[in-house]
């Protein structure tokens, strides 16, 4: 019995069940699945309710939030590694709201969002200053020492930073991706816009990966996950920030660049003859 009761504390693989994050997860597929059998086949008159494209895009980004939210992604993060715990933000801001933005036809969009009051409020919130400012003070609140040590303990303050880290997410994310063309920025405007972005968490991450001792005691324990320090942790961590979401950043970034001047500079330089 005592041997059990160590596990049980010591083991950080232990399996824990979530029925929060099963919850979720099963609403919002569920949410998906009603809105495209029953309101699309009315929404749209004509054509298809949604892409083969927006429907893997949907599963992708649903599966993202599973494996984010749940064991033992969720559990390793919370009790062991700070690493584990930006990974998991990175997936829950960055990786996953895009997906989630493409997946949605703009039927949908317009039929959540309607064309009064809240419509207007969503614009407002959704431009490129307000979002981004909005997105990365709550990025910069998250990592405050006292917010984390206090969150991972506090499970309605844990799911509060979640929710407010994905929410302003996807308002990020609607000026380059988001169901209404109109409220996208041009090419360049997205270019530089998503560069911005990669700059911001410079801040925290150089503070993570240089700080000297614990920063947040919460992950001070003596039970290392993979026998890492609580030193190379938060380096680690300072790492994903910087390194992941830059690479990802600047990945879309190339992607409009040769999307959006490639064809004019190959028709430029083209040997072949044209027809008259």
């Amino acid at each position: 019995m005592i041997a059990v009761l160590a596990d049980l504390v010591v083991n950080p693989w232990r399996f824990q069940t979530h029925p929060e994050v099963w919850l979720l997860v099963v609403a919002v597929l569920v949410a998906y699945i009603y809105a495209v059998r029953v309101i699309g086949p009315v929404a749209v008159k004509s054509g298809p309710v949604t892409t083969r494209k927006q429907r893997i895009v949907f599963v992708i980004a649903i599966l993202m939030l599973w494996l984010a939210s749940d064991w033992p992604v969720h559990d390793i993060a919370e009790e062991y590694l700070y690493s584990a715990h930006m990974f998991q933000h990175m997936v829950l801001s960055y990786f996953m709201p895009p997906l989630v933005l493409l997946a949605i036809p703009k039927w949908m969009f317009e039929a959540v969002l309607g064309s009064g009051r809240v419509r207007k409020i969503f614009n407002w919130l959704a431009k490129p200053v307000i979002a981004g400012v909005l997105f990365n003070a709550i990025v910069m609140i998250t990592h405050i020492p006292q917010v984390v040590n206090r969150s991972v303990s506090n499970a309605p303050l844990h799911y509060l930073m979640h929710v407010l880290l994905i929410v302003t997410a996807l308002l990020v994310w609607i000026p380059i991706c988001g169901p209404d063309r109109k409220l996208h920025l041009q090419s360049g405007g997205k270019m530089i816009y998503l560069f911005l972005m990669s700059v911001v968490p410079t801040v925290p991450a150089a503070w993570l990966t240089f700080a000297e001792g614990s920063v947040y005691k919460h992950y001070d324990i003596a039970v290392r996950v993979w026998g890492m320090s609580v030193t190379t942790d938060q380096q680690v961590a300072g790492a994903i920030m910087k390194t992941g979401g830059s690479i990802f950043l600047w990945s879309i970034i190339v992607f409009i660049f040769f999307k959006r001047f490639a064809p004019a500079f190959s028709g430029d330089r083209s040997y072949l003859r044209r027809k008259n």
